[in-house]
């Protein structure tokens, strides 16, 4: 994990993010790579033939120029390395198109009460098109606590175990890693041979375990989180099967709605 996708954009969870892609950044000695996105305007009523769309665009890059003005001079009095691309687009189509080369993406994941953008359904098409794990951040977070308590949600299911092994390097920093296995009575892969893997990698795990109907799973780990102390939630993008949960609903969505903590998923 040496090559860190990081979202550029003049918003409110723009700093949590540039704090996390650094922290991250420094612990495994890695690259930023800096991706400045000029979110496309979207008009709802279209009576303007472009222009007002093209006015708004215009703004908006005036907006991301001074911002990268800014960044720059910040991250010049850094001890990371990186590197500045400017896109123009959607989040995710952006993020997409600059991720062939890197190992982990970093994104934030507020809700906002306007639909555009939906940081959600950017975290979702990105990984679905880049197939790169993501590090979802809450605004309110100043850091990544690299040397943390890191809980692992597992569940048996596949998304769990690529989201346990995608999440190897920086689970190597932490000081406690708890493997938090929610038993719905779909368990195929016990956690016991999880703790094995990381053991493996020289990473000691501790097995915790609770048992919750399916439809609440993403309350038994949000309590899980907090009871445990939890700095960041390793988990895959979803839990189980398609025919019954949504890619990113059930436990993916809740943890990203609720979540109070960075959680690293992969699909």
């Amino acid at each position: 994990m040496k090559d860190i996708l990081l979202l550029v954009h003049d918003d409110a969870g723009q700093e949590a993010r540039l704090q996390v892609a650094l922290d991250i950044a420094r612990a495994v000695r890695g690259h930023l790579h800096c991706v400045d996105v000029s979110l496309m305007p979207v008009l709802a009523d279209c009576t303007y033939d472009g222009i007002g769309e093209a006015l708004l665009l215009q703004d908006e890059r005036a907006r991301e120029s001074a911002n990268k003005l800014q960044l720059e001079r910040r991250l010049g009095g850094e001890d990371v390395p990186w590197n500045w691309v400017d896109l123009t687009g959607s989040f995710a189509s952006c993020l997409a198109d600059a991720a062939a080369l890197v190992d982990l993406i970093v994104l934030n994941r507020k809700l906002d009460s306007f639909p555009y953008p939906d940081m959600r359904a950017a975290a979702r098409e990105v990984l679905l098109r880049t197939g790169k794990p993501i590090v979802a951040v809450p605004d309110s977070v100043s850091r990544f606590p690299v040397n943390g308590r890191a809980l692992v949600a597992w569940d048996g299911s596949a998304p769990s175990a690529a989201a346990l092994q995608a999440a190897v390097p920086l689970l190597r920093y932490a000081s406690d890693v708890l493997l938090f296995e929610i038993d719905d009575g779909s368990i195929r892969t016990p956690a016991e041979e999880a703790a094995e893997y990381l053991a493996h990698h020289d990473i000691h795990a501790q097995i915790v375990r609770d048992f919750a109907l399916r439809e609440r799973v993403g309350e038994i780990l949000l309590v899980g989180v907090a009871i445990h102390g939890a700095d960041y939630v390793v988990m895959g993008a979803y839990s189980h099967l398609r025919v019954t949960e949504a890619l990113f609903g059930g436990v993916s969505r809740c943890m990203l709605s609720k979540g109070p903590v960075p959680v690293f998923l992969a699909h």
